[in-house]
């Protein structure tokens, strides 16, 4: 089975969290091909409704035919499946053989006695790496849309809802917005994490619980330690708000370096990235705030380590200095925990001319 990932801003961090969503739904993949924020992707098993799941997927599409001749394989398929006669398309351009396809799906709507329009994107996204790429605008009513990819073509079946992720986050009755993580970041870690529904996960930073919130949407089980008490009832009352089940969740007002907690499967946490910056910190002063975040997760990692089964998935700060960001010695993370770095990370998340950006981490326990 093939499917095209239509991949967030920054398409190395959510290939990542594909991969490890699907090793922990054991369903393989067998190969991908990654072009621009497009993913192919051939499954061992057919996929259901997972877009939800996903923090860096905007889209899913199922591959319907493949070939060199696409408009010979395309005429023999059904195209449209919706109930008016009128409607708009638009078509995912990840080949060279779009222009052809296109040209062919105007005459073939056209020969059905469909009134249909291709609509353009209208709008813009800007990638991790600054390149830019095409991004449906907020409001557009587009009723189908297909892809091409190389030689496969297919028709998207499933579409994130951020609208009604971002209203869930901005409708909490507590929010801090110059320290919150998004939901889209949120997901993205618990996914890198590998934990499972009906699992145990801690947040040793959980502030007032983002990352506690989309991992109980996941039917996962979670323990929040905060050392701010105001932010531990923050986080309380934003889960009430949610109506998780008190039973899925503890929030402990204590230190992550001298916490005692029960046994988990995975910990994920964005813990305080050092001052909200809004000028560039001297050489000096963003090396300390490194330093001092390094002696922190040391302390942290070692006294949780002997409770996480799985792995931890963590931001670090990534500062800007004179057009370079500055980040933390892993190296030293790791050989003082005794943890490896899985394959593929750090992996850098933060926008252009963001003073204090992230890093997401992912480490695992030496064998």
């Amino acid at each position: 089975m093939k499917y095209l990932f239509i991949l967030g801003r920054n398409p190395k961090l959510s290939l990542e969290e594909v991969k490890a969503f699907f090793s922990c739904e054991e369903n393989k993949i067998i190969d991908y091909f990654l072009k621009e924020n497009g993913l192919l992707v051939e499954l061992e098993n057919p996929i259901r409704q997972i877009i939800e799941k996903l923090g860096g997927v905007i889209s899913i599409g199922e591959v319907l035919v493949c070939g060199k001749d696409l408009v010979k394989e395309i005429d023999k398929q059904e195209l449209y499946f919706g109930k008016q006669n009128k409607f708009n398309y638009l078509v995912w351009n990840f080949s060279e053989q779009t222009a052809d396809v296109e040209n062919y799906l105007k005459k073939r709507f056209r020969k059905e006695k469909l009134k249909s329009t291709q609509k353009k994107f209208g709008s813009e996204m800007v990638l991790q790496s600054g390149k830019k790429v095409p991004m449906i605008s907020s409001g557009r009513r587009i009723d189908e849309e297909y892809f091409i990819f190389d030689n496969y073509f297919g028709r998207i079946v499933q579409k994130s809802n951020y609208e009604e992720i971002e209203e869930r986050d901005m409708n909490k009755p507590v929010r801090r917005e110059s320290l919150s993580i998004s939901p889209r970041i949120s997901k993205i870690m618990i996914n890198l994490s590998k934990v499972k529904p009906g699992e145990k996960m801690l947040d040793a930073f959980s502030g007032i619980g983002g990352i506690l919130q989309e991992a109980l949407l996941k039917q996962i089980k979670v323990i929040g330690v905060e050392q701010d008490k105001k932010a531990v009832e923050g986080a309380r009352q934003n889960l009430n708000f949610g109506k998780f089940d008190k039973n899925n969740y503890e929030l402990i007002n204590f230190d992550s370096k001298k916490v005692e907690i029960p046994q988990v499967s995975a910990m994920v946490s964005e813990p305080n990235l050092g001052d909200i910056l809004k000028k560039m910190p001297t050489k000096e002063n963003a090396k300390n705030t490194l330093r001092n975040f390094e002696k922190l997760m040391i302390q942290v990692i070692n006294n949780l380590k002997p409770k996480i089964s799985g792995r931890i998935v963590f931001t670090a700060p990534c500062i800007l200095q004179n057009k370079k960001r500055m980040s933390c010695d892993l190296n030293r993370i790791l050989e003082k925990t005794s943890y490896s770095l899985v394959k593929g990370f750090p992996i850098e998340e933060f926008r252009e001319n963001q003073i204090v950006g992230r890093e997401i981490i992912v480490l695992e326990k030496n064998p």
